[in-house]
């Protein structure tokens, strides 16, 4: 959605985003501008695509907008990562209540939902440090960051030499701890030391997967010797490992003199840097309430037929369900045809799609 930056009143506006005052200016960048910096954050560059400079992205705590200026091609690759693990986190969550939903129009990119210390403010800033190394470190390994240099192999003997980056997963990492964890450095309060905690699990969910491949050479398959290189897993086995610390996610309370936090049920062990902490319960995410960040399950599409989160009994809180019959088309009969190419047929199929009816309405 684009709207008409009027003249006069908006030159200076205009001017810095390099735009002629007359001229089209996205309303969402708008919007973040004016807004105030502080309800920003770093997770809307995905949205903004990088498209104004590192003055303009909006809630850059001094320490963020620095690295931004000095590594444009760093932050490109944020980026990418930040779009990345947004999908990755509606995928994890599509069949629950709470399904990871953003809206551009607000800075928090999660509504408030983001600002309690709950289950699922714990898995997105998991994911979301997770994403930033992930991007980075792909980045680094095809060789499209400045700052991020191969080094020297880490090992060769007789039958094998390593080939590749050795330091992608390495720079990346300590580019998101730097970056990511800016604003929660500055901060220093409770709620700091538990996204603090959750940065630092996302970024070892991704260093976790990192598996070293080999590809033998040598006359007739006789592999006399291997080349080897760390090869990245895909972003979707560290959002399976993080989704999993979810559902056993530890809640937490700040211990006394404030440099930690403790258990709050002491027949629980306590977390390792792996796992997710929270200090606030979940709300039910049943119907919508803006001030804890719900927007309710109404006309939510349910599964008639299932057991899990996604069943009707679950997903519509109780509230019944309206069910409509629609027409779909699909490619059906798909043969292949020498060569090359995949031929399907249009098929029609009529199939029942269930809603959760909306709070207070008959069932």
């Amino acid at each position: 959605m684009r709207t008409r930056v009027r003249c006069p009143g908006s030159c200076g506006l205009a001017a810095s985003l390099g735009t002629h005052p007359c001229r089209t200016v996205p309303l969402l960048l708008l919007l973040l501008l004016l807004a105030p910096p502080a309800w920003c954050s770093w997770w809307l560059m995905g949205a903004l695509g990088l498209h104004v400079s590192c003055e303009h992205v909006p809630g850059l705590l001094g320490r963020q907008r620095q690295l931004c200026l000095g590594h444009a091609d760093v932050m490109r690759a944020v980026a990418r990562g930040t779009r990345n693990w947004l999908r990755e986190c509606q995928h994890q969550f599509k069949n629950h209540r709470w399904n990871c939903s953003t809206s551009t129009r607000d800075q928090r990119l999660f509504g408030k939902a983001i600002l309690r210390s709950s289950r699922e403010s714990a898995f997105v800033y998991a994911i979301s440090s997770a994403g930033v190394v992930h991007a980075v470190a792909r980045a680094c390994g095809r060789g499209e960051l400045r700052a991020c240099a191969c080094g020297a192999p880490e090992h060769s003997s007789g039958d094998f030499a390593w080939a590749g980056c050795r330091d992608h997963v390495r720079y990346a990492t300590r580019f998101a701890r730097a970056f990511v964890d800016a604003k929660e450095r500055a901060e220093k309060d409770a709620r700091a030391l538990i996204n603090l905690h959750n940065n630092r699990s996302g970024r070892k969910a991704v260093k976790r997967f990192v598996s070293r491949e080999c590809k033998c050479h040598g006359v007739s398959g006789s592999c006399s010797l291997r080349t080897c290189w760390h090869e990245l897993a895909e972003l979707r086995r560290s959002g399976d490992f993080l989704r999993r610390r979810y559902d056993g996610a530890v809640r937490v309370a700040l211990n006394q003199d404030g440099s930690g936090f403790i258990v709050a049920d002491r027949h629980f062990k306590q977390p390792s840097k792996s796992d997710l902490v929270y200090s606030e319960p979940s709300p039910d995410y049943c119907v919508q309430d803006q001030d804890v960040g719900s927007l309710g399950t109404d006309g939510r599409v349910c599964n008639k037929s299932s057991r899990g989160t996604d069943s009707c009994e679950v997903m519509c809180c109780g509230r019944g369900y309206d069910t409509r019959r629609v027409t779909r088309t699909k490619q059906c009969e798909c043969k292949f045809r020498w060569c090359c190419a995949v031929r399907c047929r249009e098929c029609s199929e009529t199939v029942d799609v269930h809603t959760c009816k909306a709070a207070g309405q008959d069932v």
